[in-house]
């Protein structure tokens, strides 16, 4: 087998080395079986869209186990999700998040098995002791990846809850019951004055919170007890909001509001099947609604949902998105976040949530639909749910064994897979305009978008190869040839590679079923 340095080397010239094999579909080619297509790419810097924010994940759940484990092992699991450095060979050593998401518990893990979930890995610590004192020794574990991701240059960080804390819910537990919100109107001053509680809490750690998102998929039930959430009419979500607004307000605060973590992106448009919880746009963003809330002084200027039934087929996931992009396009200066997102469910038989895979297909998926939020909808954020996963779905970038004192911990190629966005395109780098010469430029086996760097001396290519065969690219800016700063890979045999060119190359082989990462100098 060749070295990764002399493969890297062949790869760019074009000469791509025998043993890059690929499988679609169960059948098994090799690339070189199959005629290499070129494309010529042309990147538009002048065509200018959204800017980059951040790319983020969650700490739930296990981040209140993992921060606990064995320095080395919790160290090397934060460097994996937060580091912007290489290795010796030049390699990157993670893949650079921008935003750290961490959730505020309900206090389901101080009810202990009392609590009505069954997982324990599901319960979360609250701050917020039943007596009504504050203890800030809790979500120790939390704390500790939240401290982390700042010492490793993550300069965002986000509070979520997905419950209010059993002290104020209706039920005295961290879930609903009847679809009916779990909080009632006469506590919503209470919620506000504990969330402003922990964000000063936590700022007395030396952690800024930049964002609190107060409500998690509002859409759901969460009545079963599978894990902490609750319920929430608009009317309720705007009720809260103005409540937290003005504690943020009392306490001197400069976090920002994030509404409202839509359970699918439709509800950001249309009522869908959710009476009273939909057209969110319009509802929290639109003046002459009565659940107005964008002239509030904390509310954030963007509008987050979740990707989540609503990625296949390819065809109805762009429909949607374009019809999330045109809604946020009626009001002005207001952006979308795409704020969570794993693989669940079967996706229209194209793959299934079910089961741990750490090879390249569900990185494939995952790098379709960042592509398709970014360039359709318009995202100017992208985060995945669990950072961390000790379960056997496709729901982790690292993988965990089960195991709260400690374990080994797995790397996944969609840790990698979303490293080629994150890790490259910068919070303030803009997505800008790219022709690949086809008259459908939304292809599910090519896609390929681009990115100005905050500067305007790089731009960042990112194509997606999901099919069966190679293709040769030759990158232009504005029709005119680029000289290549980086090339950086993640395949089935290799998780993120990259390599630095010396000299100016004009077109790269793209391997099937990779995800390659171009950046050129502007």
């Amino acid at each position: 087998m060749i070295s990764k340095r002399l493969f890297f080397r062949q790869l760019v010239l074009g000469a791509l080395g025998t043993f890059l094999a690929c499988q679609s579909s169960g059948q098994d080619k090799t690339s070189q079986e199959l005629p290499v297509l070129t494309v010529k790419i042309n990147a538009k810097p002048a065509e200018k869209y959204q800017v980059i924010e951040h790319f983020g994940a969650s700490d739930a759940w296990s981040a209140q186990f993992v921060g606990l484990w064995p320095d080395q092992k919790k160290t090397a699991i934060a460097e994996l999700l937060f580091s912007n450095d290489n290795d010796a060979a030049g390699n990157p050593k993670g893949i650079g998040l921008s935003l750290w998401r961490f959730n505020v518990g309900a206090g389901s893990a101080q009810q202990g098995d009392q609590s009505g979930i069954n997982d324990e890995w599901r319960r979360a610590e609250s701050f917020l002791e039943s007596d009504g004192s504050y203890n800030w020794d809790r979500q120790a574990g939390q704390v500790w990846f939240a401290k982390a991701a700042q010492e490793f240059g993550v300069n965002k960080l986000l509070l979520f809850p997905n419950s209010p804390p059993v002290n104020f819910t209706k039920t005295g537990k961290a879930y609903a019951s009847g679809g009916h919100s779990n909080l009632a109107a006469e506590n919503y001053e209470k919620f506000g004055e504990y969330l402003a509680q922990v964000i000063k809490g936590l700022e007395a750690k030396g952690l800024l919170v930049d964002y609190v998102s107060p409500v998690n998929e509002p859409q759901w039930d969460w009545s079963d007890g599978g894990q902490e959430g609750t319920p929430f009419w608009n009317s309720e979500i705007a009720g809260i909001v103005k409540s937290l607004d003005a504690a943020l307000t009392r306490h001197g605060l400069g976090t920002k509001i994030d509404v409202a973590e839509a359970g699918k992106i439709n509800y950001l448009y249309e009522q869908a099947d959710k009476e009273g919880r939909g057209e969110q746009i319009t509802a929290f963003f639109h003046p002459e609604s009565s659940n107005y809330i964008a002239d509030l002084a904390h509310v954030s200027p963007t509008i987050s949902a979740h990707s989540y039934f609503t990625t296949s087929p390819f065809e109805s996931a762009v429909k949607q998105r374009s019809q999330v992009a045109a809604e946020v396009n009626s009001v002005p200066g207001l952006s979308f976040w795409m704020s969570e997102y794993c693989i669940l469910g079967d996706n229209g038989g194209e793959i299934n949530g079910s089961g741990r895979d750490l090879g390249i297909d569900p990185a494939l998926y995952m790098a379709r639909v960042i592509h398709n939020d970014l360039t359709v909808a318009n995202a100017s954020a992208w985060h995945w749910w669990l950072a961390i996963s000790p379960y056997n779905y496709k729901d982790g970038l690292v993988y965990i064994d089960k195991d709260k004192a400690d374990g080994n911990f797995y790397e996944s190629k969609m840790l990698w897979a979303l490293g080629n966005y994150s890790r490259f395109i910068r919070p303030g780098y803009q997505r800008i305009a790219v022709d690949t010469g086809k008259e459908n430029q939304l292809s599910p086996d090519l896609l390929v978008s681009a990115y100005h760097s905050t500067d305007e001396e790089e731009v960042v290519i990112v194509l997606v190869n999901s099919g069966i065969q190679d293709f040769e690219a030759k990158l232009e800016l504005d029709g005119t040839s680029s000289s290549i700063k980086s090339l950086n890979l993640t395949s089935k045999e290799m998780d993120l590679q990259t390599i630095q060119l010396d000299v100016s190359q004009e077109t790269v082989t793209i391997p099937a079923r990779s995800i390659v990462t171009v950046v050129l100098n502007d």
